[in-house]
């Protein structure tokens, strides 16, 4: 099955790119979600309206990336949660969650979609988490999760 990316999708592209999947993955999955439209010959002119709109969002150089990582790494981010024994959380921290407390905490501007967990986050304490801000360069974050008092 023949798709064009409309998000990002971690090991298949970018928005824009058009790609060949299996058709359960791109039928149960990714067009569902709306990561994805079916591929048409009308379809490929949007594909360059989604890849200016991309390069508009995306941080242009490869040195403003590097100084962003360093910005990120420098502090960890600090999230408070209401959780029950045993520090387990009430649901679970999400990258929307770490996406917002990293602006608030005078950080850049992060975008939800860059903020990869590699398990979600459902007790209190220390855990990192991978921030890709450009193709070669990915911030390891410290998220710090607290117990929100009473």
């Amino acid at each position: 099955m023949k798709l064009i990316l409309t998000h990002e999708v971690s090991g298949l592209g970018t928005p824009g790119d058009i790609v060949e999947v299996k058709d359960g993955y791109g039928r149960n999955f990714l067009l569902p979600r709306n990561l994805a439209t079916p591929w048409t010959r009308g379809g490929e002119k949007q594909v360059e309206v989604i890849r200016k709109a991309r390069q508009a969002r995306e941080i242009a150089t490869l040195d403003e990336a590097q100084s962003i990582k360093q910005s990120l790494e420098s502090r960890p981010v600090v999230l408070t949660a209401r959780a029950g024994q045993g520090g387990r959380l009430f649901g679970a921290i999400t990258p929307a969650d770490i996406a917002l407390a990293v602006t608030a905490g005078g950080g850049p501007s992060v975008d939800k979609r860059k903020v990869e967990l590699p398990q979600p986050i459902k007790i209190t304490g220390s855990h990192t988490v991978l921030i890709r801000l450009h193709p070669e360069v990915s911030a390891k974050v410290t998220v710090d999760v607290t117990e929100a008092s009473a």
